[in-house]
């Protein structure tokens, strides 16, 4: 569920604690909120404009097992930036993992269009620049909403850019046809990733007191999953906090 609630973050564009374990409301408040809001507010209006109908038309153009062999394909296209950082982050389980899933995949699975590591007990792991540099120590900054890419900090918004120069084809293609790809290729992962939580979304629109502050917990709940996994860490517990208990308020 953590993993599903941070695609829909991400995707939706509303779509990332050095030393302490807890980004809470509490412990990591929102000092730039006004202007995050304004933001979120824009995302949201290109969402409803553009990326959602885009979505639904994505989705009732293409049949459930195309859109399977995209997904795979534009996860498998990560594997080698995931190995990259869990092996910065010295975490050799993992970037072993990660390594076994490509090979897998890129091979039995026909160039990643099948997911054929998973069913053989090899999980996707976790892995991107941001965490990285939280396993040497950067501290986050401030919370921050980006321009369509949405939720994320000052230490994963450079991360995040790292990412996007590491990830094929961005990498192994050289020239203005490699730009025109990977943008492409990061449009289509969009779309897709919206499709996939096109009621989700919708049922935390109608159900939120305040969409904002719903999405920024459930943001930052996630990602403290995947920063303590880049310290070796045990996860936090399964269950997520609901944003708008008394607890969190």
């Amino acid at each position: 569920m953590r993993g599903r609630l941070l695609a829909v973050a991400l995707s939706v564009g509303l779509a990332a604690c050095a030393t302490t374990p807890a980004p809470d409301e509490e412990t990591n408040p929102d000092p730039l909120e006004p202007m995050n809001r304004v933001v979120f507010d824009f995302n949201t209006a290109v969402d409803r404009a553009l990326l959602e109908p885009t979505a639904r038309a994505y989705r009732t153009v293409l049949p459930a097992f195309v859109r399977d062999r995209i997904r795979a394909f534009m996860d498998n296209l990560a594997e080698p930036r995931i190995f990259v950082n869990d092996m910065l982050q010295g975490r050799g389980e993992a970037a072993g993992i990660t390594f076994a899933r490509f090979v897998i995949n890129t091979t039995a699975g026909l160039g990643g269009l099948f997911d054929q590591a998973t069913p053989a007990n090899l999980a996707r792991q976790s892995g991107d620049f941001g965490q990285t540099l939280y396993a040497w120590g950067v501290p986050d900054g401030p919370y921050l909403v980006l321009p369509i890419f949405g939720p994320s900090d000052v230490r994963d918004a450079i991360g995040m850019g790292v990412d996007g120069y590491t990830t094929p084809p961005s990498h192994t293609l050289g020239g203005e046809d490699a730009g025109t790809i990977q943008l492409g290729m990061t449009v289509v992962d969009g779309i897709d990733q919206r499709a996939r939580n096109i009621e989700v979304v919708e049922e935390i629109r109608k159900s939120a007191l305040d969409v904002y502050t719903h999405f920024r917990s459930l943001w930052r709940q996630h990602r403290l999953t995947q920063l303590r996994e880049a310290r070796g860490q045990r996860p936090v517990p399964e269950e997520l906090v609901d944003p708008e208990s008394p607890q969190q308020k």
